[in-house]
């Protein structure tokens, strides 16, 4: 076993050993469970009764992950950066044989860091040739995270899928010569280059490619909505539909891709929505000084 990846494995044994991605049903419970916070970026609980088979929930047009805990069923909800405090969102839910319902959610207050950088213009305009591929991409990723598979994910824990300092900036909204840009939505991992990068979790490969703004990338299904992405990798080594275990390499860590420096972006997606990753990750331990 490579060294890297038996250290991780072994830190992490009692919530994240490795296992086949299952065929199971919703009825699975994963061992562990996100940290929940009904904040713009985080994860919402919403208890939706007992029963023997599993309701289901839409958020929007968009299936969210559902799963039993104890004797009852939980719609754990990703919420939107771009979701305002005080915001109310409507959770429909079709119970097995009846009539469909909507609970609600009230987004709490979270602030992110801001920051504001003065670049040359040509670093932050696209041509028309980069533009359109950065559009056609957006397209195709898009309908990628958009995807909602039956089969449960074997655990809801992460492993953090590369050695290195965790970055807080996920959130962090950032002004390019006063000019806004999307909120970041993953978490940066910096290590040095050729790294090797782990899947957080057992899935199956949903894409793997090189693009535009995040060069070469992996993306795995884990079940249910619950989806992972791997940016800026200098080497991809699985291929669309793959089965991989948790800890299993899936590339190395690089700075393709619009990026000034090597680091892996990792994201979590819920319901086609990137929540924080810190949520599924065991706390980052400081070194000792």
């Amino acid at each position: 076993m490579n060294p890297l990846r038996r250290r991780l494995l072994a830190a992490s044994s009692a919530l994240f050993a490795p296992r086949a991605f299952a065929q199971t049903t919703a009825k699975a419970a994963p061992t562990a469970w996100p940290r929940a916070a009904s904040v713009p970026g985080g994860v919402a609980r919403v208890p939706l009764g007992a029963g023997a088979a599993p309701p289901q929930a839409w958020l929007g047009d968009q299936r969210v992950l559902v799963l039993r805990e104890g004797g009852g069923w939980v719609a754990l909800v990703g919420i939107a950066l771009a979701q305002m405090a005080g915001n109310v969102l409507a959770l429909t839910v079709q119970q097995p044989g009846g009539a469909r319902e909507t609970r609600t959610i009230k987004v709490g207050a979270k602030s992110y860091a801001e920051q504001r950088l003065k670049v040359p213009r040509d670093k932050v305009e696209l041509s028309k040739e980069d533009l359109a591929r950065h559009e056609r991409e957006r397209a195709h990723l898009a309908r990628v995270l958009a995807t909602f598979t039956e089969s449960a994910p074997p655990s809801l824990a992460m492993l953090q899928p590369a050695p290195g300092r965790r970055s807080s900036s996920f959130g962090l909204r950032r002004y390019f010569n006063g000019q806004p840009r999307a909120p970041h939505n993953g978490m940066d991992i910096a290590a040095p280059l050729g790294t090797p990068v782990v899947a957080a979790s057992a899935g199956r490969v949903l894409d793997a490619g090189d693009y535009f703004f995040p060069g070469r990338m992996v993306i795995l299904d884990h079940g249910l909505g619950v989806l992972s992405l791997y940016a800026h990798l200098s080497e991809i080594e699985v291929a669309a539909h793959q089965s991989v275990a948790a800890g299993a390499a899936i590339g190395k860590l690089g700075a393709t891709g619009r990026v000034t420096g090597p680091h892996l972006h990792f994201s979590v997606y819920l319901n086609a929505t990137a929540v924080d990753p810190a949520l599924f990750l065991q706390p980052e331990v400081a070194e000792p000084k």
